[in-house]
């Protein structure tokens, strides 16, 4: 990429110049622009999925860069939906990167100035590169974020195929994803995505209801099982989807599934309740099921992860002080604080360098290094979900994305695909 002027207003504060400027002025100017003054604070609506929207965070935002938080909770298709079709309806989207195939031809995102982010270039080369940050290629079936991550210009409805100023989404979390499983309720080692539909768990297992993430677990299923295969699961052919289809709607019939979620509280509800003991999961929800003080489990699975990314972005609409506000609370969503808060739910950050500095020893080593926790872990709310000596789930950083296997998808065939989900959830 070509050298990039930077605003040298946009030059990297230190924590306590952070803080002592929060204090002093009751906000953060990092752009250079105008920032609100307490007495008149913006507002930000956010739309996105339940993931992100965290109370905690949005308490933390209002009191540290002075911005009002509104979360608009949308499923992962109404978020779509949402940007297409009702663009001013919010200040910036929460989006996962899969979602941009059917929203950037839209013409209602703009892109953002990488200028802007004072912490572009320590974002996680996965997003910039394509690559892990020892330089390792990661994971291309599907669409991994680098395919997405750039527009030609700041308004544009083409992805551009190298970097460029523009990016986007600022990304904020990402993760491998697996089954989770309730391990007291099921007395053997599990280590295939085959088990999901395991004659075993009937009645008792559970899909993710959101056809473009669905579809990719029914991937990994089916091709674990031995009943189907696939020259890449993130672009199927309409033949690879009549199988999978097939294969998902058998077990259907027989009975395999109680259930079949769409939103991330249902699956915390269907786990901490017994309903279900094995299911497509998200880390955040098992994180959930653990404060309840119930054992849960992220189980790695020899046939690798299927990952997903999610950033913040802003709507063509967004101008002026609205603009501004938004990539205020970008930066400050990079500067630490929030990395480390969703890292302790098990995600991983966009910027590992600033959330490392808001986590002990001992969090970085549990959460991100894969050690032996050295003391009980915490959530971010301070309830112990794993004691003293726990590894977690998968291990490392880079055990997890670099097993990565495939990522979260819009197909070619996405609508044939979302038709023949339709028919097999109705069947």
């Amino acid at each position: 990429m070509a050298h990039r002027s930077r605003n040298p207003l946009a030059q990297r504060f230190t924590r306590r110049d952070f803080l002592s400027t929060s204090a002093a002025a009751g906000a953060l100017t990092i752009t250079g622009a105008p920032f609100v003054h307490a007495q008149e604070p913006v507002t930000l609506r956010i739309a996105g999925t339940g993931v992100n929207a965290f109370n905690e965070l949005a308490a933390k935002a209002k009191e540290e860069v002075g911005i009002n938080i509104e979360y608009i909770v949308l499923t992962s298709d109404d978020v779509v939906t949402r940007a297409v079709t009702q663009p001013t309806s919010f200040d910036m989207i929460d989006s996962e990167y899969w979602m941009l195939r059917k929203i950037v031809p839209s013409g209602n995102l703009q892109g953002m100035d990488t200028t802007r982010i004072k912490e572009y270039d320590n974002i996680v080369p996965i997003f910039t590169k394509g690559e892990l940050p020892d330089g390792t290629p990661v994971a291309r079936q599907g669409i991994s974020p680098i395919k997405v991550s750039y527009l030609t210009d700041q308004v544009s409805r083409a992805f551009a195929t190298e970097p460029t100023q523009w990016m986007t989404l600022i990304p904020t979390v990402y993760n491998a994803d697996t089954l989770g499983i309730r391990p007291d309720l099921i007395d053997r080692p599990i280590e295939s995505w085959s088990e999901l539909l395991n004659p075993e768990f009937r009645g008792k297992a559970a899909i993710l209801d959101i056809p473009s993430i669905g579809i990719m677990d029914a991937a990994m299923v089916c091709e674990a099982s031995g009943l189907a295969t696939y020259e890449d699961k993130g672009n199927m052919t309409r033949a690879e989807i009549d199988r999978t289809m097939a294969v998902l709607t058998e077990a259907k019939r027989d009975g395999q599934f109680r259930a079949f979620w769409k939103e991330f509280n249902e699956s915390v509800t269907l786990m901490a309740s017994g309903e279900v003991v094995i299911q497509s999961m998200w880390s955040p929800a098992v994180t959930a099921v653990r404060q309840q003080g119930v054992p849960c489990v992220y189980q790695p699975l020899k046939e690798g992860y299927r990952a997903w990314a999610a950033g913040l972005g802003m709507p063509a609409h967004l101008q002026g002080r609205q603009l501004d506000a938004a990539y205020d609370f970008i930066n400050w969503y990079l500067s630490g604080w929030v990395g480390a808060f969703l890292n302790r739910q098990g995600y991983y950050t966009a910027v590992l360098g600033t959330a490392k500095e808001y986590m002990s020893d001992d969090e970085w080593d549990f959460w991100m290094d894969g050690q032996p926790a050295a003391s009980d872990v915490l959530s971010p709310t301070g309830v112990v979900i794993e004691p003293a000596g726990s590894v977690r789930d998968g291990g490392s950083f880079w055990d997890r994305m670099g097993a990565v296997s495939v990522w979260n998808t819009v197909m070619d065939e996405d609508r044939y695909m979302v038709r023949k989900w339709n028919e097999f959830i109705a069947a």
